[in-house]
Parts: C-alpha cells; structure tokens; sequence
C-alpha cells in the first residue's frame, strides 16, 4: 500500500464509541435490548451518521440498517450490530459497526480507490428475539411468520408490538442485492483471552462455530421428600445431575479439539424442597465448527439419553431445539487481514476460529465473508466489565481500514 494513503482517525474511532457507550450506559457497560429505548437511539445515531461517509440509509423494516454508496466501483459490506445482551458490555456489537463507519469514511473520499465501503448494523444479534433476525432477513431466511410469533425473551413483548413501539410497522425489510457486494467484513472482541494472554494485536478469523442446542427432559414421579423411601424414588433432579456427569466424563474421547458444551440452564418441577421432582429439564449446547464432530457428539448425546432411560427409573427425551450450521471465512479475506496486520500492528496476528456466534455466519451464506479480532481483556464478554485497551481499538481500526482497502483493491 503506498505511503500516501489515508489511515483511521484512532480520535474520531474512540470517540464514537463512547458516544455509543452513553446511550443506554450501565455502570462501564450498557444495558441496551433490542427495541429498547436507548437501542433505537443508537440506530438514530447511526442514520445521522452516515452522510459524513458518502452513505445513505435508514431503520428497515426489522431495525436493520444498510448505508449505501453511489460511488461507481465494487462495494464491500461491513458492520455488526448495535443492541447488547442485558447488562452487558460496550464493545460487544459496536466496536464492528463504528470499524464500518470509519473505513467508509476514510476510504469512499479516497479518489484513487475505486468502489466503496456500504456500512450495515444488523438487528438482534443477541437474540432478544430470536436467532439472527436482522443479518439472516437480509439473507431472505427470516419469514413474516416468524417475525408474528417472536418474543422478547426477558419480558415477552412480541415483536410486532417492539416494531410498532419503535415506528417501524409496514416498513420494507431490506433483503441483499445479487452481486452488489464483492463480501461481507466484520470486527468483534474476541471474547476470550487467547490474543491478549499472547500479546498479539489481531485474531484473524478462519470460521465461526455452529452452535447446536437441544431440551433434554426427565420424566419420574413426584412424591414426599419425607415419606418417600430411597430405594423406591424416581427422583427426575438426580437422573438429571448424574446425566450432565455422565456428558463430562463421555464427551471428551469423541469431541474435536475446540468442541465445548454447556448445560446453560436446569428446571425442576415443582421446584420445591419437601418435594421429589417428578420432572426435570436442561437446556444444553454443543459448539464446532466440524459438522461431523456435532453429529458424533449428537449421536452420543442420544444413545446415553436411551440407556439412562432403559435403565431407569426416570424416561429421558432429547429434543433439537437450533441447528446452526458453522461457516468458513474466506480465505483472501484472511490473506487482507493478515497483510494489514504485518503493515500497522507489526504482524501481531493470530488465525483462529471464533467460538460465539456472529452475524458474519449469516452473511457468509450468500457472499465471501470475514472477520477480525481485537483482545479482551481478561477475556470477559457478555458482561458491563468487559473492555479493550484505546491502543488495542485503534490498532484494531487501522488494520480493519487497511484490509478493506486491499480487498477493494482486490
């Protein structure tokens, strides 16, 4: 790249997402759910934004928002999202949308650059609502049935309700344009520590995981916890617990070597404490990019549902509850972050797979897609501690401005 070329404005970068992080702030973080009130004033935010890169857009139809460009030329698409997780972190969504905005700015008044920078800021990436909503309706796998029967997880709002709340009842949905976009480019945090506890500046992302997630239910009998002898209990709480031991010492011999699994969430019923549970649940997940991996550990996860249920004394089912499939970056993507590593942060760099989920997954389903990482610090997400050093922001910025380029440049 020559000398003469324009570089992000680290300034410009920090100072909107601080602007970002007084919308809806939560002690160093934010609390900012889809639909919300300090949500939409981001978007507002964002709409006002653009004309200072050449862009145009407004709020669709689903709270998406596509800027565009009549600079002649390719267009390469970036962003993320703006809406947080419940009490969360500042960074989480905007670091990526606010990386767009500064390469559109920097490099659509860049003459001698042919093509430009089209920024978008996807609705509900956190799954207030839904899987995806905004990146996968723009990818045309969002139905208007769909969106009638979503709900806001915490509080129950449906969607057509938020929509209606935020002025967005009627509106076209955006859906992408059939090879308008040479790809789809995106930043994030890493949510993890590997590159802060390597001292390294840039994770280059080589594919994002499939995230597949099942209700495994217990069926025994409820009874007095008094009265009721132990040998003659079907206690559905303790099958359960003796299952999620069972996952831990079975899964390991058969998973990948990044595979990881969670069992997020347990109820019992009745949930009372003189009570044997008659029945019980546990929502679980398993997380690869390997989709032969997923399907041995799935099989596995079924035939242990069967013995325990076989040996008794409580029935087990296993439920598919999401299918995510796992998506692979495009290779000269990584070629362009790696070499902008190498010129503005020393090639201080790391090609690794992301173990959460992004928008850029859905994107990469119909165009060449991409990701970079900056360092967390600690490795902490989804939490209002979350953070990144200024020097770790701006580097990340002038490697994410430099790698657009190259790939405009092709």
């Amino acid at each position: 790249m020559p000398d003469t070329v324009s570089h992000a404005n680290g300034e410009r970068v920090l100072a909107d997402l601080n602007a970002l992080r007084a919308l809806g702030s939560y002690k160093t973080g934010v609390h900012k759910p889809t639909f919300s009130e300090p949500h939409k004033q981001s978007l507002d935010w964002l709409v006002r934004k653009l004309p200072d890169a050449g862009l145009i857009g407004a709020i669709d139809g689903i709270g998406n928002i596509l800027g565009t460009s009549a600079k002649p030329g390719p267009k390469l698409l970036a962003g993320s999202h703006l809406e947080s997780q419940n009490y969360a972190g500042w960074l989480d969504g905007p670091l990526g949308v606010v990386y767009a905005l500064e390469a559109a700015r920097v490099l659509n008044t860049e003459p001698s650059l042919k093509g430009a920078v089209e920024v978008a800021a996807w609705c509900d990436e956190e799954g207030h609502f839904g899987s995806f909503l905004g990146s996968r309706s723009f990818v045309g796998q969002v139905s208007e049935a769909e969106i009638d029967t979503a709900r806001d997880r915490t509080s129950g709002r449906t969607m057509r309700d938020a929509l209606l709340e935020m002025g967005l009842a009627g509106r076209p949905r955006v859906t992408a344009e059939p090879g308008r976009h040479v790809g789809y480019l995106e930043a994030h945090i890493e949510q993890g520590d590997t590159l802060e506890s390597g001292k390294l500046a840039i994770g280059v992302v080589t594919s994002i995981v499939g995230i597949w997630q099942y209700r495994i239910t217990f069926t025994g009998e409820q009874n007095h916890a008094g009265t009721t002898r132990m040998a003659v209990r079907k206690d559905a709480g303790l099958t359960l617990a003796k299952f999620c031991v069972a996952i831990d010492e079975r899964f390991p011999a058969a998973c990948g070597p990044r595979t990881v699994w969670t069992t997020g969430r347990i109820t019992l019923d009745p949930g009372a404490p003189s009570i044997i549970p008659g029945g019980a649940e546990m929502l679980f997940q398993i997380r690869d990019d390997n989709p032969a991996v997923i399907a041995r550990l799935e099989e596995l996860l079924r035939t242990m549902a069967a013995d325990a249920a076989a040996k008794g004394p409580c029935s087990v089912s296993v439920e598919k509850l999401r299918t995510g499939a796992p998506a692979m970056m495009n290779a000269g993507f990584q070629d362009a972050i790696e070499a902008a590593s190498k010129t503005l942060a020393g090639g201080r760099s790391l090609r690794m797979p992301s173990g959460a989920g992004h928008d850029a997954q859905m994107l990469a389903t119909i165009m060449p897609a991409g990701m970079l990482f900056v360092p967390s610090i600690g490795g902490i997400s989804h939490h209002w501690t979350e953070n990144t050093a200024d020097a770790d922001i701006v580097a990340g910025a002038q490697v994410f401005v430099d790698a657009c380029r190259r790939i405009l440049a092709g």
